[in-house]
């Protein structure tokens, strides 16, 4: 008869295995250099520099050097200093609105799936409200009326509005697996329904929800610069987006200053195809069919 332990120790086993071939994956390694790399460098390089993002030096449209390695903007802000405090505060805004979303959205998707009912079709009534909602056009009207925008509450704002999409994902799969035998014998040996979603559901759609909070991830940076490009961006800090929007505004592209616009667009770029990278490799991975040996 199969036991607790041996059940254990065959899940490590897979963990394993699903390891050795993450590291063999060269779409995996590749996407996780990119994706880890820049945020080494929002990390690390804020902590080391003197200037401030704001601070503006005698040298204006300076272009790239020794002192200033990525130049200097219009005003004469380090557009390396800017670029450093924006990908920490583009990750910031990923990570928190990414992570809004994924709670959410796992919260409403298994509790629909699992319970069903009149509990579902609530859930599902919810989920298809927003999800039909033009969420860029909420989240700027939203942005519109805050005064005082920073990356908390832009990432709370976008984080409400993109879970739907992983709600009816994650409640379809539950749907599957509650009637699962392994389900019906947890709930005769008396766990509850939190328990054993998290133990018995959850772990078998693993590789899904890893894949979703890459996605999510990558989706709320895409959202974050696309309402800094339009002026609704932080008003108390710096971003990639915003770093765009400010060049924009004052022409760099006719002015010839590239080294204003080119390097956080190239960054909001590397950041969501590594992490698009990174999730085809994994996709591969999770899917043995798909694995190049």
């Amino acid at each position: 008869m199969t036991t607790d332990a041996t059940l254990k120790s065959d899940s490590v086993g897979e963990s394993r295995e699903r390891l050795y071939f993450a590291f063999r994956n060269p779409k995996v390694v590749i996407g996780l250099a990119i994706v880890l790399g820049l945020l080494l460098v929002g990390l690390i390089a804020p902590l080391l520099l003197s200037a401030e993002p704001t601070q503006q030096f005698d040298a204006k449209s300076a272009s790239p050097s020794g002192e200033h390695w990525f130049g200097t903007t219009y005003f004469g802000n380090d557009v390396f200093t800017q670029f450093a405090y924006g990908i920490r505060s583009s990750f910031m805004v990923g990570a928190l609105g990414g992570g809004i979303a994924f709670v959410i959205g796992l919260t409403v998707g298994f509790t629909a799936g699992y319970r069903g009912g009149l509990v579902d079709e609530f859930l599902n009534m919810l989920t298809n409200v927003v999800l039909v909602l033009p969420a860029l056009v909420v989240l700027i009207v939203l942005s519109t009326y805050l005064e005082n925008r920073g990356p908390v509450s832009q990432a709370i704002i976008i984080g409400v509005f993109s879970w739907p999409w992983v709600a009816r994902a994650v409640r379809a799969q539950t749907f599957t697996l509650r009637n699962r035998d392994y389900v019906d014998l947890a709930k005769l040996s008396g766990k509850r329904a939190p328990q054993i979603i998290v133990r018995e559901v959850m772990p078998n759609m693993a590789s899904y929800l890893l894949m979703s909070v890459i996605l999510l991830f990558g989706g709320a940076i895409l959202f974050a610069a696309m309402l800094d490009f339009i002026g609704l961006g932080p008003t108390d800090s710096i971003s990639l987006g915003s770093m765009m929007q400010q060049s924009m505004a004052w022409s760099a592209l006719h002015l010839g200053l590239w080294w204003w616009f080119v390097p956080p667009g190239l960054a909001i770029t590397a950041i969501v195809g590594g992490l698009y990278i990174t999730n085809v490799g994994l996709d591969e991975v999770f899917n043995p069919k798909l694995r190049e040996m």
